[in-house]
């Protein structure tokens, strides 16, 4: 952003904090535009993505019910499904590998818009499993679960901001620009000195989301996978973007017509979860969970299984797992509960070194 924007508050119109702007945007791009028309997720690049999560969760489906009684069925909960590719995929490799897991499943997606709910009823519609839509976690039943969310942390609301004189001032939005509020002293940098023009974002939002999950999962059994793109470690810097037919635009003009992201934090939100009491694992690079998972050896299988596409599926392998591409910007968190919660659980595939976060530096 120019520093011609990052003027004091100018008079005219009214001034909006940058994550009420964010949250308005983003409610009216998802109501009334395709998403998928401004960006590509990884299970829209290839079926391994969703294959290989499938497979995962047939592993970590098995561990969380070998320590249930009372023959609890398990739901598999997808925060941000999108069109409902992801979902399809996991589904179709829980049939064929842990039917015992199919036979008591239910599927529960959190989304708010009408235009992908649609979308992802179509997509599931010969699924042969129970799917029910919530608005947010809080309606969706208790009991034994694995949440999903890829792509999902990102899009939620972001604060921002500003070093200034060892102050902080917070970032607003006003006539398309951004305005800077007076002295602030938010309690999430509290002792943090603040550096002449530094930025620093908080992702309020998505560290009570993922609060949420943890607390449930310290009352019940089960594992989330969060998957998206950010910073292993809590880092300064101003990642806040938008696109809109695939190319960058100002995140700050037509609210609505883009879509709006920024990137995670997974090391805060570790510790949000660890704070709840429940186990971290990973961060991890998109790039090394797949291959882990088995991804160039299902590669291999489907370029043999269809030759005319090998090209096409080699190409797509290297945009999910090759470190100058989405393998190493991507990365993966898993919060799992408690053994005394889930006895039957251990380490989650994909997360090589099995310690759980926070445990690494004195083991």
């Amino acid at each position: 952003m120019p520093a011609s924007a990052e003027a004091s508050m100018p008079q005219r119109g009214a001034p909006e904090r940058l994550d009420a702007f964010m949250a308005r945007a983003n409610a009216a791009y998802y109501a009334g535009r395709d998403p998928f028309a401004d960006f590509v997720t990884a299970p829209e690049i290839s079926q391994i993505f969703g294959e290989l999560l499938g497979a995962w969760c047939a592993v970590v489906g098995q561990g969380i019910l070998a320590g249930c009684t009372g023959g609890a069925g398990l739901m598999l909960v997808e925060a941000g499904p999108g069109r409902g590719t992801l979902m399809v995929d996991m589904v179709r490799v829980l049939v064929r590998v842990a039917p015992h897991l199919f036979a008591t499943l239910s599927v529960h997606l959190i989304e708010t818009s009408p235009r992908l709910r649609a979308a992802q009823k179509a997509a599931l519609s010969q699924s042969g499993v129970s799917v029910t839509w919530h608005d947010g976690l809080e309606s969706v039943p208790r009991g034994p679960m694995i949440l999903v969310a890829n792509e999902f942390l990102d899009a939620l609301p972001i604060r921002q901001f500003v070093g200034e004189e060892t102050e902080w001032r917070e970032r607003f939005v006003q006539d398309g620009v951004f305005a800077l509020s007076d002295r602030v002293e938010p309690s999430e940098l509290a002792g943090r000195v603040a550096e002449p023009g530094e930025v620093v974002e908080i992702c309020p939002v998505a560290c009570a989301f993922v609060r949420e999950v943890a607390a449930r999962l310290c009352a019940e059994p089960g594992v989330a996978l969060f998957i998206d793109y950010g910073t292993a470690v809590t880092a300064s810097g101003e990642t806040l973007q938008a696109l809109r037919d695939g190319r960058p635009v100002s995140p700050l003009v037509e609210a609505g017509t883009a879509d709006l992201t920024a990137h995670v934090d997974f090391e805060a939100i570790a510790h949000v979860a660890m704070d709840a009491g429940a186990l971290c694992f990973g961060p991890v690079e998109q790039g090394e969970l797949l291959v882990t998972l088995g991804a160039v050896e299902r590669a291999r299988a489907l370029c043999a299984a269809v030759p005319d596409q090998a090209n096409t599926v080699r190409t797509a392998l290297d945009r999910l797992i090759a470190p100058e591409r989405m393998g190493r910007l991507f990365k993966a968190l898993a919060v799992m509960s408690p053994a005394g919660i889930a006895p039957g659980l251990v380490a989650p595939p994909g997360f090589p070194d099995g310690v759980p976060y926070g445990q690494k530096e004195t083991r």
